[in-house]
């Protein structure tokens, strides 16, 4: 390095120093030795984005900026050297040590004195420092389990490692745009010490059947009920099959049900059977209403005809149909609630009817679906068992014993070693990290690829430089991507999350540091509860919510609005509160929904342990988009278009801690006034369809006002607008 590059390194590949965090003997740093240990950097830096990393080509440590890709072979100076107005950091401050206070030294000149005098060994071992999981009781001060853990990412390009050893040109500099989480919260959430899960590993090839099994179940879907019923599936009501079977199965893939019971599910049967003969939607304008009525009555007289009916119903539904014709014929005066009303009156007489000849056939798609699914499952768990054979790892590990006390929650650990992951390519379009695959790309804004990266060094430990993370972070979009669909806008609304400002209020006023339902990509803290928790794990998630037994805590519930895993959800909470006499709090976000209420929040309303409740309402509140890792900063809001229940369960020790005072909710309310963003029109996804005035909806709720615009995508009426992503 000469001189004129005034301390600064270009074009060397980082490697991490040393990473810290709880130790592991899987995934020990294979580094060169040193007659030095590496020292930490102070959080300062970390925080800044510095990183201590090896120089191949010197031979010596660097210190490595993500965020500006700066590099400088002093350790930096915060607060003094501003790269943009002082590139060559002629004004720094003087670096600590030998000739910092001459006045008589340039700062290059004190830069370049340090850097020959850096000695020239090789490090000897750099292991992550050990961690221990300390016990604690629900009074134990809190101590995060996982310290933040500086380093650097090992990758710099996709090229082979000949062509990332020579010297490139560093990229212009990313600045992170508004970050939409807080990852410095310690959790006070208290366990009790569990052991590691018996998961199976990730792995891309897995990961990349899996997807295209699920895309082979969809398209039957799609086409079992066009033959059988002759309708387009309901709009996302796979996506609620897959949350609602996952309540209950039993089997072994995290992501098809395999092992439920029972095997049709009320979810699909219940949405299939509500667009039955004709899907309905919601109507603006007279003539909508009239056409509207006129195909309901034909479909309902085509299937009564073409079915399997009694002689009753073949006569009740053609005389009522029969009626309706001649009146649409005759009355050309009618109103558009004229037409509503008619239409209500139809489905009244004739719906019974109609879903009587219908059943067997919709139970018929239910049950072949599940069992199509079962066949995938064991597809897939065959594959991955013969790759983890192929590279001598068992999947009967023996499960190291666990000690009876109590912890600070910690991310899922796996049993089995993770095997050898493959090459997944990585490039950046401007703010988009693209990930490859075998020709499989998966795409994540830049910020929430950076996001990625830190909670993995919070969570993951036995990676410790980062050989795995790129395919993990692919396996990972994957499987969110494969769950919520490819369509346009569809899973937004069963992904999103509460507004920053509202998190940042309950964790101030309430104590709230865990989210029951989250992922990596939408949470706001780094303890959550998730879906997956063999991928999720190594990016901090706490497991399934319906399998975590907290002892101690205060947690935020924004569940996606799936009646039955809302149900679930209720259950587990009582549950809980009933067994714990340490402080235990849930503050529960749910839909307004009144015309009749869900089963849940009719129990939550008549819970011994609710404290408080409170009603946000519609169209004066925003939630977080569901797919706020890939879309536009303009996107990332968007209006609630029901009102939200914010329910508090709280037991005796909960309610005196984090009591519900009205200063309190004061401030909470007070946070749903402030706007991400301009409010333009609802989310995605996020608009009630398929009734008419007065009518229910496909789950039994009452729609909406009828002058409101129609919806073409005719998205399901109670499909969630933002609730956090799934954890079953």
């Amino acid at each position: 390095m000469t001189s004129e590059n005034h301390g600064t390194v270009k074009g060397e590949p980082a490697l991490v120093m040393s990473p810290s965090g709880p130790s592991s003997s899987q995934g020990q740093p294979l580094l060169p030795s040193t007659s030095k240990p590496i020292q930490e950097l102070p959080d300062e830096l970390i925080q800044a984005g510095w990183s201590k990393c090896w120089s191949k080509r010197e031979n010596r440590p660097y210190y490595f900026n993500r965020f500006t890709n700066q590099s400088l072979w002093e350790m930096p100076v915060l607060g003094q050297h501003d790269v943009i107005s002082d590139p060559l950091g002629l004004n720094a401050a003087p670096a600590s040590g030998e000739g910092a206070g001459d006045p008589s030294l340039g700062n290059g000149q004190r830069k370049r004195r340090l850097s020959e005098e850096t000695p020239q060994g090789t490090p000897n071992s750099f292991k992550r420092p050990k961690v221990e999981v300390t016990p604690v009781t629900p009074t134990t001060p809190t101590i995060p389990i996982s310290p933040s853990t500086p380093g650097v990412k090992p990758w710099s390009s996709t090229t082979d490692d000949k062509q990332a050893q020579a010297p490139v040109p560093a990229p212009a500099p990313y600045r992170p745009t508004a970050v939409y989480w807080d990852l410095d919260v310690p959790t006070n959430a208290v366990i009790r010490e569990r052991a590691p899960a018996d998961h199976l590993p990730p792995h891309p090839e897995i990961e990349l059947q899996r997807a295209q099994l699920t895309a082979k179940l969809r398209q039957h879907y799609h086409e079992l009920c066009y033959q059988r019923e002759g309708i387009e599936p309901p709009r996302e009501s796979f996506n609620r099959w897959l949350l609602e079977r996952k309540v209950v199965d039993k089997g072994s893939d995290p992501l098809l049900p395999s092992e439920c019971d029972p095997v049709i599910s009320p979810s699909m049967f219940r949405e299939v059977m509500n667009d039955i003969p004709i899907r309905l939607s919601r109507i603006k304008y007279k003539e909508e209403a009239r056409k509207l009525l006129f195909k309901y009555a034909e479909a309902a007289k085509k299937m009564i005809d073409s079915r399997n009916a009694t002689p009753d119903s073949r006569k009740v539904v053609k005389w009522n149909v029969e009626d309706t014709i001649n009146w649409l014929r005759k009355d050309h005066s009618a109103s558009k609630e004229d037409y509503m009303d008619r239409l209500e009156h139809l489905r009244k007489q004739c719906g019974p009817h109609v879903a009587a000849v219908a059943k067997d056939s919709v139970e018929g798609i239910c049950t072949k679906i599940y069992h199509i699914s079962t066949e995938y499952v064991r597809r897939i768990r065959q594959a991955h068992q013969a790759l983890l054979k192929d590279c001598n790892i068992t999947d009967g590990a023996e499960t190291p014993e666990v000690q009876d006390r109590l912890v600070y929650c910690y991310p899922v650990r796996l049993a089995i070693p993770s095997p050898p992951q493959p090459r997944v390519e990585l490039h950046f379009e401007n703010d988009i990290a693209c990930l490859r695959f075998k020709g499989e790309m998966v795409k994540v804004n830049r910020n929430y690829f950076n996001k990625l990266e830190l909670l993995y060094r919070y969570s993951c430990i036995d990676d410790s430089r980062f050989e795995k993370f790129l395919s993990r972070v692919w396996c990972l979009i994957k499987r969110y991507q494969v769950m919520f669909g490819s369509g346009v806008n569809e899973g937004t609304g069963l992904q999103g999350a509460l507004p920053v400002p509202v998190f940042e209020a309950l964790h101030k006023q309430f104590g709230v540091t865990f989210e029951c339902f989250a992922s990596p990509l939408n949470c706001y803290f780094k303890q959550f509860c998730s879906a997956f928790p063999d991928i999720d794990g190594f990016f901090g998630s706490r497991g399934p919510f319906l399998s975590f037994s907290p002892a101690s805590g205060s947690f935020e519930a924004n569940p996606p609005f799936c009646e039955e895993l809302m149900d679930a959800m209720v259950t587990h909470f009582e549950e809980l509160l009933e067994r714990s006499n340490e402080p235990l709090s849930f503050i529960i976000f749910v839909p307004e929904w009144r015309d009749p209420p869900t089963p849940a929040l009719t129990r939550m309303e008549a819970s011994p342990f609710r404290r408080h409740q409170m009603t946000v309402p519609a169209f004066e509140h925003e939630y977080r988009s569901g797919s706020q890792h890939i879309c536009k900063r303009e996107e990332m809001y968007y209006k609630a278009v029901h009102g939200t229940a914010v329910i508090f369960l709280q037991n005796a020790a909960g309610f005196a801690k984090w009591e519900p005072s009205p200063e309190r909710l004061q401030e909470l309310q007070a946070a749903y006034r402030v706007s991400g963003r301009s409010l333009s029109s609802p989310g995605p996804s996020s608009t009630p369809t398929g009734n008419t005035a007065g009518d229910k909806d496909k789950t039994g709720q009452e729609g909406a006002s009828t002058d409101a615009p129609a919806n073409p995508d005719n998205a399901s009426p109670k499909e969630k607008t933002a609730p956090d992503a799934t954890a079953i």
